[in-house]
């Protein structure tokens, strides 16, 4: 039997956000509707076609979709992405999880960026792989350690994880590290696996836009997106794996076989639309904009009370790690969040809970900052409310 962890964030979200009044804990860009889409395209032409039998559909996902999303990694650099180059998923926790069942086992070892999203090292844990975590601080900015990489590596490393934006800090890999990474895997003959589901929601950048994973020109990377975040369409379940390895794709599909016929014809139609132009271009700018703007209020907050919060200001994504002390001492995460929900209703994630295993990351709390806009002044202005009337109640880290 394999055993896997619990899914800390995932149970975390499933416990509280269907109760919750002001909802800071979704990492979606706030949701849009089929009729949003219609706007953003600026044309009346239906995203369904009605007349379409529900057969299975494209087993890999249709030719439209695929080389939608390609063009979503095109550039100069390395040649271009086609539709050959992509795979499509149920969202991007099947690609992840796809992606890792084909390329680790029992005896290899993965190395593994962290914080992130806890499916990137559990899962490789749950396939008989030893886990090195590869971690950063908000002391560097959240910024990894090549150095360190060097020194982890051993002569069965299979793999290295990578998350570029970073979730749960919002922290961003440039060029300049992404291509020493690529130089040490190129090197010892390693994968590089690269969840940019957060790509390509660049809001707060002061340098040019980080490139993906595969604009290295290493054939061993795999990059993994979904509608979910930067595209707000959580709810048509759609994800993909990108890689301009022949080998991977077609490795990646064969265990697809076992898990996933087609995607449903309805969310590939929909996908398909949203990332067509000019509709994925205005859907971008907004959700940009909104994440841009939201961000701004919760920058407000860590000043107004920054005698017992301190971060460092994402870059890009939808997510921030604030640490939160009292009296000197880190608060009980968990306690905190659990009290501000029962109080006022405004869901948060603990960080030791769902990014630590209870031993790394104390007094952190996730917020996701890219909800409606009216959600976010509400639910900041009831965590003030906390902060002011509450706060004292909650208990410090032993």
């Amino acid at each position: 039997m394999v055993k896997v962890n619990e899914f800390a964030v995932e149970r975390w979200m499933d416990l509280y956000e269907n109760d919750a009044k002001y909802n800071l804990a979704e990492t979606c860009c706030a949701s849009v509707s089929l009729n949003d889409l219609r706007t953003f395209s600026g044309q009346q032409a239906e995203i369904i076609d009605y007349s379409q039998k529900q057969v299975y559909g494209a087993i890999r996902g249709s030719k439209d979709l695929r080389s939608n999303i390609a063009k979503l990694y095109s550039t100069d650099n390395h040649g271009s992405v086609s539709a050959d180059n992509i795979l499509v998923t149920n969202g991007a926790i099947q690609a992840n999880f796809l992606a890792l069942y084909t390329n680790v086992g029992r005896g290899d070892h993965v190395i593994c960026h962290y914080p992130t999203y806890q499916q990137l090292y559990s899962v490789p844990e749950s396939l008989g792989a030893e886990v090195s975590l590869w971690k950063t601080s908000p002391e560097t900015g959240w910024q990894l350690d090549l150095a360190e990489l060097k020194s982890l590596i051993r002569p069965n490393t299979k793999l290295i994880i990578i998350n570029n934006p970073q979730n749960p800090t919002g922290a961003v890999l440039y060029r300049e590290a992404l291509q020493e990474i690529v130089d040490i895997a190129r090197q010892h003959d390693i994968i590089i696996h690269c969840d940019e589901v957060y790509r390509p929601l660049f809001h707060s950048l002061q340098a040019e836009i980080p490139h993906s994973i595969l604009d290295f020109g290493y054939d061993k990377v795999i990059a993994t997106g979904s509608m979910s975040k930067a595209f707000s369409l959580a709810g048509i379940r759609l994800g993909w794996i990108a890689s301009k390895n022949p080998e991977i794709i077609e490795s990646c599909a064969s265990v697809r076989d076992y898990t996933l016929i087609s995607v449903g014809q309805l969310d590939d139609s929909v996908a398909a639309y949203a990332l067509s132009s000019p509709c994925v271009d205005n859907l971008l700018q907004r959700n940009l904009h909104l994440a841009k703007q939201n961000l701004d209020v919760l920058e407000a907050f860590v000043r107004e009370f920054d005698w017992a919060v301190t971060w460092v200001r994402p870059q890009a994504g939808t997510t921030a790690f604030l640490k939160f002390v009292k009296d000197g001492r880190l608060v009980n995460d968990v306690l905190f969040c659990q009290q501000l929900f029962d109080a006022y209703g405004v869901m948060l994630v603990p960080g030791s809970q769902c990014f630590g295993d209870g031993h790394d990351y104390k007094g952190f709390v996730r917020v996701g900052y890219a909800p409606e806009r009216q959600v976010m002044v509400d639910g900041l202005e009831a965590l003030k409310r906390f902060m002011k009337n509450g706060f004292e109640g909650v208990p410090t880290m032993s």
